[in-house]
């Protein structure tokens, strides 16, 4: 691999190459490949995604509980409107989360999520989610943002799964840089501004 290098220069070299691919692989390999494996298994609280609800719905039930955080510095507040719902397995469920920015500015906002718990990730499935795009909130707008989902019938089968009485659904939401178009527009032209949509 390296012909022309000897002794020292050669194993520094070598251990350079080995850097490189190390970081390589974490940053670029590894991140994709976890998200697809707790998206696929339910591992860490991922959740699945579909188009449409269950094809079955049963009459168990379970009980689903919704938690709301905000990463250090985020200026939003954030809170679910409902805090619990009783559900049937694989009934469609509807839930709302509320975030009011009382900053002078606009501010973005994308929601990473958990499922505890873990046993129930893989089978707790959202149809519509705010989590899925960045949310953008003008100075003193105050917004109720959807969630609809369910529970895959799967879950009263499956070795863990079926101990399962309840689920927590947790958001946290953090800031991020806004598009450079709404980043260029004045403050005092935001629109809808303390508005509930």
């Amino acid at each position: 691999m390296f012909p022309r290098l000897q002794g020292n220069q050669r194993t520094l070299a070598q251990l350079v190459a080995l850097v490189v691919t190390l970081t390589f692989t974490t940053i670029v390999i590894i991140p994709p490949f976890y998200d697809w494996f707790c998206r696929v298994t339910g591992f860490g609280g991922a959740t699945s995604v579909a188009e449409a609800g269950a094809d079955t719905i049963l009459d168990q039930t379970v009980k689903v509980r919704f938690d709301a955080s905000l990463e250090q510095g985020m200026p939003w507040t954030f809170k679910p409107v409902v805090h619990s719902m009783d559900i049937r397995i694989g009934e469609t469920g509807l839930a709302f989360y509320e975030a009011h920015n009382p900053a002078t500015r606009p501010v973005a906002g994308t929601a990473s999520f958990n499922v505890y718990p873990y046993a129930a990730g893989g089978f707790f499935t959202k149809i519509e989610c705010f989590c899925f795009t960045e949310q953008i909130l003008q100075p003193g707008e105050t917004v109720q943002m959807p969630v609809s989902f369910y529970v895959d019938p799967a879950m009263v089968t499956d070795e863990e799964g079926r101990f399962v009485k309840e689920i927590v659904l947790s958001y946290t939401f953090h800031e991020t840089p806004l598009p450079e178009e709404q980043a260029a527009l004045p403050t005092a032209a935001a629109p809808n501004a303390g508005a509930v949509n």
